[in-house]
């Protein structure tokens, strides 16, 4: 009987952890002796919440665990050799090279100030005997794969200059261009819309089919993991609590977190809007300003959205979707008063009466004494607030959440620090955490927690329009839910209306009662949730919704 291609023998893995009270250190447990094996060309997920010990597994079978970790007992076997024992330079030879990884954050994993070109090249220059313009050509056949356009032009550009979804595909043609044996996949398709999450599947499953690549694929979404494994294992607290057939423990689960998980996915909860306008765009045109300057000095601004009318009623939950630089960011924060680089109208009325506008650079508003009026009366309605994607990148690492939250009502001119700490601490307890948050730093909290303060962050401010761009995409499944949950209640609650942004038609659906579908900056089709994804006119809509349903 021929060995495992990849072996996970009773891995324990522990991190030094202070005892609360005292500047004692006692070891908690992130990986609680775990056992799998991944045979030659098959594909394995791994399923489970934040926390469960999944990536970390990843990490020690990269080599790449934090200095701090602590191995408390077993092996990784890879090809018939013991990995956590092997020198440095022994690992360095394997890692990229014959097993490869895709990360969650691919902004935290480019380097910043190399070009996409010469970071992917440099895997290349380290395992293989390739030259220059070999290299050059391996890159810009690898860039093409993973569905990147102009990859000549890309390979000259920063990370920071291309969109989340571009960046993971960066990252996705890093890894696979030395075509590995064994491709660990950590959330690699969390930041990508349907389409594009599609095709990287596709990418992958063709891979695994032509060079018979063995897959790791970690992730918190069932549909994927369905779509794309043989085999499932969940876990939780640091341990495999079920496994095997993906169909049979997805469909039939057998423990009970298994059961929660499966069961965590918000039911149909979208309220009926009031027929009166909360917020309308009309002939909207939004325009990005490119870093590369023209042949005259001047920068370059294009156009993503492209006369765009849209009307939002007071109460709503409504949808936007659509693919990765679709527009559906960039018209946010035109929304929100963070890209003032747009013309047409973006109107905010409460009651039936117009009460402000973001301020732009050419909107229509005639004066700026008509620009200074749109912006008080704005302010007296509290600006429309924003929900971001990432919420640890939203928050100030350097401050204690208290001081974070603190900053809106500052800004509102709330001085009085009693009365300051009073309304924190009474917005943490209604987002569902406690008043000991306030002391706390954003590194000090998980995912979940970090995107409960940044909602209620954004609701000191009483808006009466919430902009949430894809509020729960780095989330797993079960803070997901949570997370939607707060949402719909709060929805509920304040009569807020909500403006959800996302790449999950699947979300989408079960949350909004209208959504709008974006495409290359273009509305192509709008209307009630149901009617669009029961029948959709448009051919872009049909395919985003053949790729995720």
């Amino acid at each position: 009987m021929t060995e495992p291609l990849f072996e996970v023998n009773h891995l324990s893995i522990a991190f030094p952890e202070e005892v609360k009270g005292s500047r004692a250190l006692t070891l908690h447990t992130v990986v609680d002796d775990i056992s799998f094996s991944l045979e030659e060309g098959e594909i394995l997920g791994i399923v489970g919440e934040s926390g469960s010990g999944k990536s970390m597994t990843a990490l020690a079978a990269m080599g790449l665990l934090s200095k701090d970790a602590q191995i408390l007992g077993g092996d990784i076997r890879f090809d018939g050799h013991e990995i956590l024992s092997m020198t440095e330079e022994a690992q360095s030879s394997i890692r990229g090279n014959d097993i490869s990884m895709i990360f969650q954050e691919p902004m935290t994993s480019l380097n910043p100030v190399m070009k996409i070109g010469a970071q992917i090249g440099e895997t290349l220059k380290l395992h293989t005997t390739l030259n220059k313009e070999e290299i050059h050509l391996k890159v810009l056949d690898t860039l093409t794969d993973v569905g990147l356009p102009d990859p000549e032009a890309l390979c000259c550009k920063y990370p920071h200059e291309l969109s989340g979804g571009m960046r993971q595909r960066v990252m996705i043609a890093q890894a696979m261009i030395c075509e590995p044996k064994l491709l660990i996949a950590d959330e690699p398709t969390t930041a990508l819309d349907v389409l594009v999450q599609q095709q990287i599947l596709d990418l992958l499953l063709d891979l695994h089919r032509r060079k018979n690549v063995a897959l790791l694929f970690i992730s918190h979404d069932l549909n994927v993991i369905k779509k794309l494994c043989d085999n499932v294992l969940v876990m939780y607290e640091g341990k495999i609590v079920e496994r095997g057939e993906v169909r049979r423990v997805l469909e039939h689960p057998e423990h009970e977190y298994t059961k929660t998980l499966v069961a965590s996915f918000p039911e149909n909860a979208a309220g009926q809007p009031e027929n009166s306008p909360a917020l309308s765009l009309r002939h909207v045109n939004v325009y990005y300003q490119e870093n590369q300057r023209t042949l005259f000095g001047k920068k370059e601004h294009r156009r993503v959205i492209k006369d765009l009318s849209l009307t939002v009623q007071e109460g709503e939950m409504f949808g936007i979707v659509g693919e990765s630089g679709c527009g559906k960011s960039t018209l946010a924060k035109a929304i929100v008063g963070l890209n003032p680089d747009y013309d047409g109208e973006i109107v905010f009325s409460q009651d039936g009466k117009e009460v402000g506008t973001p301020r732009g650079f050419n909107h229509g508003a005639g004066s700026r004494a008509k620009e200074k009026a749109a912006d008080q009366s704005l302010s007296s309605f509290y600006r429309p607030q924003m929900v971001f994607q990432d919420p640890f990148s939203s928050l100030n690492p350097v401050h204690k959440i208290g001081w974070i939250m603190t900053e809106s009502l500052r800004v509102l001119g709330i001085k009085d620090k009693k009365e300051q700490r009073r309304r924190v601490e009474k917005m943490l307890t209604d987002v569902g955490l406690d008043a000991s948050y306030y002391d706390r730093y954003p590194r000090e909290l998980s995912g979940g927690q970090r995107q409960r303060v940044s909602i209620g962050t954004a609701l000191l401010r009483d808006p009466k329009i919430l902009v949430a761009d894809e509020p729960v995409s780095a989330l797993d499944v079960t803070i997901q839910s949570q997370i939607l949950d707060l949402l719909l209640e709060l929805h509920q609650k304040r009569r807020l209306t909500i403006v959800f942004i996302s790449h999950d038609l699947n979300l989408v659906r079960h949350i909004c009662s209208r959504v709008a579908v974006l495409y290359d900056g273009e509305l192509v089709e709008m209307g009630d949730v149901e009617e669009v994804y029961r029948h959709p006119k448009h051919e872009y809509t049909q395919k985003l919704l053949e790729a995720a349903l």
